[in-house]
């Protein structure tokens, strides 16, 4: 009986390994738009249309040609549902445009910028 269960166990255990080797987190690209000259992190970005590339908790910012703009941490929340579009919002109280949280339109992610 102990044999069958260590021989089940292993089997489990094996195919678990199998399973899980060779994820690697992979980076995904989302295309967002800024209406107005922003603050991401500390760098001013102009309006436009940049490529947001996300691996994990970093997120980098880049402009049509590739250009790197902005690398940042940021938390990550999943939400219930899926948003409809890509948002970005903003706080101005300081008088800038000031990005504080993106919504990644036809996924459940949420990126906090703080």
């Amino acid at each position: 009986m102990f044999k069958k269960f260590a021989l089940i166990l292993a089997i489990v255990a094996i195919a678990t390994l199998v399973a899980t080797a060779g994820t690697v987190p992979t980076e995904t690209n989302y295309k967002v738009v800024f209406a107005t000259d922003s603050v991401v992190k500390g760098t001013p970005v102009k309006a436009g249309e940049y490529r947001l590339s996300l691996l994990d908790t970093k997120i980098t910012l880049s402009n049509g040609d590739g250009k790197k703009l902005v690398e940042a941490v940021v938390q990550v929340q999943m939400e219930q549902e899926k948003f409809d579009s890509t948002t970005i919002r903003c706080d101005t109280a300081t008088g800038k445009s000031v990005v504080s949280e993106i919504r990644l339109g036809g996924t459940k992610t949420r990126l906090i910028l703080n």
